[in-house]
């Protein structure tokens, strides 16, 4: 039996190294699946013809982006073309035109051009009185009426005198500062009282009142003093006018209004009213009709 040689010193194991090459093969071969996998990962999981598909799909955005750009110059120079061809046009009928002029003699181009500028004048004038006339006239035809109305309900019989009405002040009193103005009201008129020292009379349609420069001027006026307070007096047919002046002066001027109905057809005595009566200037004649205060 053979003996086990005896030991001439110690002896080096080499396990431990063999244990540390090995896990360290097995780290590298982890770390290469984990890249091997990961660069599969960028591919999302594609195939070679899907790759190739999005490869051309980005070739052909951009393409299509080129002939988009190509596209906007197209469009640049049709439009330009256009431009160029109607040029064109424009220079053929001036040529014609001219042409036609110049086969007339000089005298004969200097008066049809003088008569042709003094008929179109004459024209447009005679277009604008023919409307202005027309239009005036339908006014003054409906104004006639009207005031025809209020003579025949104004008429009394020579023996029958019908007594004035009084106007007097309601409520507690005006302060001393009061300024008041007075408006009759009646079927299809305005009639301001002796604002300026006369009575002044126009039609009640929402129109005039609007573009009439004598009642504009009387209520910029009484606009000016903030204690101004103008009395519609308004008769038993006057509802509308009423609505139609007071709405003027109180949305356009802000002024104070009131309002007192008055009963019959008598003459108005404003006497009671003496101390509190404002004037304002008369209108200027040639004056426009003014415009509204701006409200704050």
């Amino acid at each position: 039996m053979a003996q086990r040689r005896e030991s001439s010193g110690e002896e080096v194991s080499l396990f431990p190294f063999l244990s540390i090459l090995a896990c360290l093969i097995g780290a590298l071969v982890l770390i290469i699946v984990v890249l091997v996998v990961a660069q599969a990962g960028k591919a999302e999981g594609r195939t070679p013809d899907e790759i190739r598909m999005a490869q051309d799909f980005q070739k052909m955005k951009k393409e299509i982006e080129e002939r988009k750009k190509l596209d906007v110059v197209l469009k640049e120079k049709l439009a330009e073309l256009e431009k160029l061809q109607k040029d064109v046009e424009e220079r053929e009928q001036r040529y014609v035109k001219l042409r036609k002029i110049l086969d007339s003699s000089k005298e004969v181009q200097e008066q049809n051009k003088e008569i042709s500028e003094k008929l179109k004048k004459e024209l447009d004038d005679l277009l604008t009185e023919v409307d202005g006339i027309q239009r005036q006239q339908k006014l003054t035809k409906e104004e006639i009426e009207k005031l025809k109305e209020e003579i025949k309900k104004r008429q009394i019989s020579p023996d029958k005198k019908v007594p004035p009405v009084v106007v007097q002040p309601s409520g507690s009193g005006m302060s001393d500062t009061t300024k008041v103005y007075f408006v009759e009201c009646s079927s299809g008129s305005l009639k301001v009282l002796g604002a300026w020292g006369e009575d002044y009379r126009l039609s009640a349609q929402a129109s005039t009142v609007v573009a009439d420069v004598a009642y504009n001027h009387f209520l910029s006026e009484v606009a000016k003093n903030k204690d101004s307070l103008i009395l519609f007096l308004i008769r038993d047919d006057g509802q509308s006018a009423y609505n139609t002046g007071a709405g003027r002066a109180e949305s356009s001027y802000g002024i104070r209004t009131g309002k007192l109905p008055i009963p019959g057809r008598g003459q108005l005595d404003l006497a009671m009213f003496d101390k509190y009566r404002g004037k304002v200037s008369a209108p200027v004649p040639g004056e426009t009709v003014p415009e509204p205060p701006v409200k704050p």
